[in-house]
């Protein structure tokens, strides 16, 4: 079942946090990392010293998962020559729950895309498409099944290598709450760019209010809000956030693993609320690369997962349940 919206929405903004702003007892701070700002704001305690645990956390974190740091678990598992590598409780967590997504998905999530996104380069001043053979071979070497993970131990046959671009920051985003609960914080709000994640209650126990734009509008206009009550995760992947336009073509990086090259399936942007940061996700990337109707397929075999599919030529798709977060027009 889907239901269609009016053609606007996505990415995520933040709007509306507390009427008149944070209340005496906050404290809020940013933190680059990640390759993005960091947002998180306290509202039930002033100890900034609890700010500081997050953002040492974040870094902790970011070295253990990155596949650029060559002290992380992620870049010994890659130039591991196909030998068996121990890696911290983390690293093993996060990768159990990924080959889940990249298994019901039937890999449309592929954690082993990394000889694909290695010759992507969406950064660059003079971006170049890579040369179509050598990503055809890249993609015979991308395959999710072939890891073996028993316990701590993880083993990746060599040429293969592990890019967790698409599910670490929501797992990190879930660690973070972990670490505010154990400070003994209730009620926080953060954003790992774009990764929305609510923490219990706002003090005045109204709703968490969070904006979704227009994939073709600013990043500071809110076409569409949703309200949510207690600990939420809300995750967008869309064409706009990394990418360049070559020729009049829009090359973004949600790349589908079967082919090396972005879906190229009319998404604009794909948004997944859930309980679960590290699962929305992995759903939103897995769910942009399926398209509307196995997306919508996949989501159904989930709990209380709910998402939004908002096509190029602005219509939108939701599951059954989405249409029940919208918040309510002001009386007139």
């Amino acid at each position: 079942m889907r239901r269609t919206l009016l053609p606007l929405l996505i990415l995520l903004t933040l709007l509306a946090l507390l009427p008149g702003g944070c209340t005496p007892a906050s404290v809020s701070g940013d933190h680059f990392s990640l390759d993005t700002i960091i947002s998180i704001t306290l509202y039930d305690t002033q100890d900034a010293a609890i700010l500081q645990q997050c953002w040492d956390r974040i870094d902790e974190l970011e070295d253990t998962l990155s596949r650029t740091r060559v002290q992380s678990d992620i870049y010994r598992i890659n130039h591991a020559q196909g030998k068996p590598v121990t890696v911290r409780p983390e690293t093993a967590e996060l990768l159990s729950t990924a080959l889940e997504i990249c298994k019901e998905s039937q890999g449309a999530l592929d954690i082993t895309i990394g000889p694909v996104t290695e010759l992507w380069n969406f950064k660059s001043s003079d971006p170049q498409l890579p040369d179509a053979g050598v990503l055809e071979e890249a993609v015979g070497r991308v395959g999710y099944d072939r890891v073996v993970l028993s316990g701590d131990t993880v083993t990746l046959p060599q040429g293969m290598a592990l890019d967790l671009g698409a599910i670490a920051k929501g797992y990190i985003a879930d660690e973070l709450t972990t670490t505010l609960q154990q400070a003994g914080c209730k009620s926080a709000l953060l954003n790992l760019g774009g990764n929305v994640l609510t923490l219990g209650e706002k003090p005045d126990h109204s709703p968490w209010v969070i904006g979704i734009r227009d994939p073709e509008g600013s990043a500071s206009q809110s076409l569409l809000n949703l309200e949510l009550i207690g600990s939420k995760a809300v995750v967008t992947s869309g064409i706009y956030e990394r990418g360049f336009t070559l020729q009049g073509r829009r090359y973004h990086h949600l790349i589908d693993p079967d082919t090396g090259w972005p879906a190229d399936n009319g998404l604009a942007s794909v948004t997944i609320v859930a309980a679960s940061s590290t699962l929305a996700d992995g759903l939103s990337t897995a769910c942009f690369v399926l398209g509307v109707d196995d997306g919508l397929s996949l989501l159904a075999r989930y709990e209380d997962v709910e998402g939004l599919f908002i096509m190029q030529d602005g219509s939108c798709h939701t599951t059954d349940g989405f249409a029940s977060l919208l918040q309510s027009p002001d009386p007139k």
